[in-house]
């Protein structure tokens, strides 16, 4: 996570998530960075310039015609200053610009004009946000090679909840220092990840499921890719933001996904398995809607699903390297050791989800890497730190 004397441009458009930029710039002077902002108009409405002035110790730039520092065309130097160009929060209106090649104030222009990686943390109403212009644009955005970061599903500014909220300011950081401290041990390796909840149906309205958001599945999707992983993830019901930029296969049932990881798993070289799998289903699901009975009670009978850890380390090849997920609430570090025998893993990862900060739906995990040679503890940790200290675990047992 050191940038020392890396040069980062940071645009800031008119959103409420404003306010979070300013602990980015924190976040990247405090591991040495040099930070330019540039801030549209309406982006000084929510937070003053000298704000990001301060905070920066770089002049801010707010205006196309505003005497620069040094003699120079303020826009060209910023954009070839960049060694990374981060927009946060970015707009639907500053997407739509860029998909369109429109320069007409000082962000649009030096953002069309830099030869730099580009990074766009969204932030927006959720129906701005699933528009179709919004997709539209998203879509080509993506197709020229721009990256993003999130946005978060959660509640918003407006009282809407949903997709739409920019990523936290230590998740834009850390997808900072991954474009430009990338590593490369990955890179050929084919890695699949699985994430989120399986549900199995009672009936069309009604299912049975657990509370497994994706967010660590797709933690790990995001640090395979910045790795130069050529990354799959297979995933269920989220509430997090699915990766861009990466082949998605999505399913429902347990039944769903065994198919599909017998379909894709001889293709892979790291398998790692962190969605929450129902380990039962309904043993009969009606076509219409159960209807109350006053006074009855209702009897359902379940039957055990696929154990599809174990069906993926029974077809494991050589050179593979197979990685599973043990959320446990009792006896966690020998629930974990069995799993990793039954299921012939190279590697679990085990937790407590009882634990503070440890659970499903947060940003953060404690874990314990468990291997045949042994348990590494890993202490409180956001999720993306914690997805690289599995990457590097698996690099060194592949060694």
């Amino acid at each position: 996570m050191d940038l020392t004397g890396r040069e980062i441009v940071l645009g800031v458009t008119g959103g409420i998530a404003a306010y979070k930029s300013a602990e980015v710039v924190s976040r990247l002077r405090h591991l040495g960075a040099n930070v330019h902002v540039i801030m549209t108009k309406n982006a000084t409405e929510f937070v003053s310039p000298l704000t990001f002035q301060t905070l920066s110790a770089n002049q801010v730039v707010t205006d196309t015609f505003q005497a620069p520092e040094y003699w120079n065309v303020e826009h060209v130097a910023l954009a070839k200053r960049a060694e990374i160009f981060v927009i946060a929060p970015a707009t639907a209106n500053i997407m739509a610009k860029m998909a369109c090649g429109i320069a007409d104030d000082m962000l649009s222009t030096t953002v069309l004009a830099t030869k730099a990686p580009v990074l766009l943390a969204p932030a927006m109403n959720t129906g701005m946000w699933t528009a179709a212009a919004t997709q539209a644009n998203l879509k080509t955005l993506q197709e020229r090679g721009i990256q993003f970061v999130g946005p978060d599903c959660g509640i918003l500014a407006c009282g809407d909840e949903g997709a739409g909220r920019m990523s936290e300011p230590e998740a834009i950081v850390a997808a900072i220092c991954d474009r430009l401290n990338a590593r490369s041990d990955l890179a050929g390796m084919k890695v699949l990840v699985t994430a989120g909840a399986t549900r199995e149906r009672l009936d069309p309205v009604r299912y049975m499921t657990n509370d497994s958001s994706g967010k660590m599945g797709f933690a790990i999707v995001e640090a395979a890719r910045a790795r130069g992983a050529e990354v799959t993830t297979v995933y269920g019901n989220v509430t997090a933001q699915v990766p861009a930029g990466i082949r998605r296969i999505q399913i429902e049932s347990a039944q769903e996904l065994y198919d599909v990881m017998m379909r894709e798993a001889p293709e892979q070289d790291i398998i790692i398995q962190a969605a929450a799998v129902c380990d039962y289903r309904f043993e009969k699901t009606a076509k219409s809607k159960i209807k109350k009975d006053e006074g009855e009670a209702l009897t359902l009978t379940l039957t055990e699903n696929p154990d599809v850890a174990k069906a993926v380390g029974a077809i494991k090849k050589k050179g593979q390297t197979l990685v599973g997920f043990a959320a446990e609430t009792d006896n966690v570090k020998k629930n974990a050791v069995d799993k990793l025998k039954k299921k012939n893993l190279d590697m679990i990862v085990a937790n407590d989800v009882t634990k503070p900060g440890a659970g499903f739906n947060v940003d953060t995990n404690i874990a314990a890497l468990i291997t045949k040679d042994g348990v590494e503890e890993e202490p409180l940790m956001t999720k993306r730190e914690l997805a690289d200290k599995i990457l590097d675990k698996i690099v060194e047992l592949r060694k």
